[in-house]
């Protein structure tokens, strides 16, 4: 994924024409102003030009980012029933497949993060949980795809340094290689609990298990659950307690989905209630998130940018993978489509926003109807999430729940899909200062504190 960018901020035109109007308490208005944001994410995409590539996103916006769009998209479909993108969707997710079926494609091999797979693969778990239409039989299949980046994680498991956990790089030759973070290593989570609701396979869940075993035993999920950003292979005990918003959700969904599939064990219970308070105590004021480490500060990268739409996915979803948490979660969510809705109110100039003019959708949710002036995926793919996860129904018999293999599920799988990773390790010339450059995702960037003790890694 990306490293630091500072993000500046868009010229706005004077007046606004059209911005989104809703009525969250109605289903046709929430899904006309879903449409209408998601017109403007698309208009963002390139790879279905001719002589571009499907899947990617033009720059500023890296690899993950659009695995992360399309899983985006795919829940689009799910909850508003609208398949016009699902053409597209479905070409980008096939085509960054990659050779051998697994999110690890020739293009993206000198600068894949664990994490950045897990994207992907996280998009490939929700077509298979939705019922997404399944490709063609000759083509990949949802969860084959899933099972894959499974067993290739498993396969990366490094018991060498730290007891355990998957770096944040893939390859040794990569920036970061000397990094364990917690969104590696939540993918690995995130897929491993959901795999084991969708297929009732307990080695699944094991791992799930073991993953939050190791975040615990190295405290980047400490005893209040705060989740912390990594620590570094050569100081296991030394944590970088930046705390941002995706990975509080990615772990909060992942602990409702093992509620789920331990029909209601006391113990994720009590973890999961425990994820709730936290994240809500932390990343909220008055009913709306806010990206602690970076967003007051107008410091949050375009990375940065995207991750509170990922925490309005995991907390609709943890709200129906455990009943308990939906008069909780559910009003949060709203609340934050609310000022997210109104966010979407910006005419950047047509360079910087091809979609309806005034729909244009800012980043700080807490400034309201007061556009901030930054546009972008980030942005409007977050906007997308609170405002259609508004669809999102308690858990009942009419409700859209995502399926599993014995409620309707369809997507083929493979136990045995994915690589061991001595076949991958690839004969490079030395990478340049430039792909170093562009080479991962910076969890955190510069090393500094600001106020309040936030602290920022750059690894260049």
């Amino acid at each position: 994924m990306q490293l630091f960018r500072a993000a500046g901020l868009v010229s706005l035109l004077a007046g606004v024409t059209g911005a989104i109007q809703v009525d969250f308490s109605n289903d046709d208005s929430i899904k006309d102003a879903s449409s209408t944001i998601a017109f403007g994410l698309l208009k963002y995409y390139t790879g279905n030009n001719t002589g571009d590539v499907p899947g990617n996103l033009p720059d500023p916006y890296f690899w993950w980012e659009a695995g992360a769009m399309f899983g985006t998209m795919i829940d689009y479909w799910f909850y508003t029933g609208d398949d016009t993108y699902n053409a597209v969707t479905t070409q980008a997710m096939l085509h960054q497949a990659g050779e051998d079926k697994d999110y690890m494609p020739q293009n993206q091999t000198r600068t894949l993060g664990n994490d950045d797979q897990g994207f992907w693969a996280m998009a490939a778990m929700s077509a298979a949980e939705n019922n997404f239409p399944n490709p063609p039989a000759d083509q990949p299949q949802w969860l084959a795809l899933v099972q894959a980046v499974f067993n290739e994680y498993v396969t990366r498991w490094d018991t060498e340094t730290c007891g355990g956990g998957l770096r944040w790089q893939v390859f040794t030759f990569n920036n970061g290689f000397n990094y364990k973070n917690s969104i590696s290593n939540g993918c690995f989570f995130n897929i491993a609990s959901r795999l084991a609701r969708y297929t009732g396979n307990q080695t699944y869940a094991d791992w799930a298990e073991k993953v939050w075993d190791w975040m615990e035993d190295v405290q980047l999920i400490d005893a209040d659950f705060n989740v912390y950003d990594g620590t570094s292979v050569d100081n296991c005990g030394e944590v970088n307690k930046a705390q941002w918003t995706y990975n509080a959700g990615i772990f909060l969904q992942g602990t409702a989905m093992m509620y789920n599939f331990t029909q209601g064990n006391t113990t994720w219970e009590q973890r999961l209630d425990g994820m709730v308070k936290r994240t809500i105590e932390y990343f909220f004021d008055d009913g709306i998130v806010v990206e602690r480490p970076c967003e007051s500060f107008n410091f949050c990268d375009f990375d940065q940018q995207s991750f509170k739409g990922y925490l309005m996915r995991w907390m609709a979803s943890a709200s129906q993978m455990a009943p308990f948490t939906f008069d909780t979660l559910m009003p949060l969510v709203k609340s934050c489509a609310t000022a997210a809705a109104q966010q979407c109110s910006g005419s950047p100039p047509a360079s910087q926003f091809r979609g309806q003019p005034g729909t244009a959708c800012g980043f700080k949710w807490t400034e309201k109807d007061k556009f901030d002036g930054l546009a972008g995926v980030g942005e409007q793919m977050s906007a997308l999430s609170a405002v259609q996860y508004t669809l999102v129904k308690k858990e009942t018999a009419a409700a859209k729940v995502p399926v599993t293999a014995d409620t309707g599920g369809t997507s083929v799988g493979n136990v045995n899909a994915g690589r061991p990773m001595d076949e991958y390790m690839p004969a490079m010339p030395e990478i340049t200062m430039g792909e170093k450059v562009a080479a991962g995702f910076l969890t955190t960037a510069i090393a500094f504190s600001v106020i309040g003790g936030s602290f920022f890694v750059m690894k260049g």
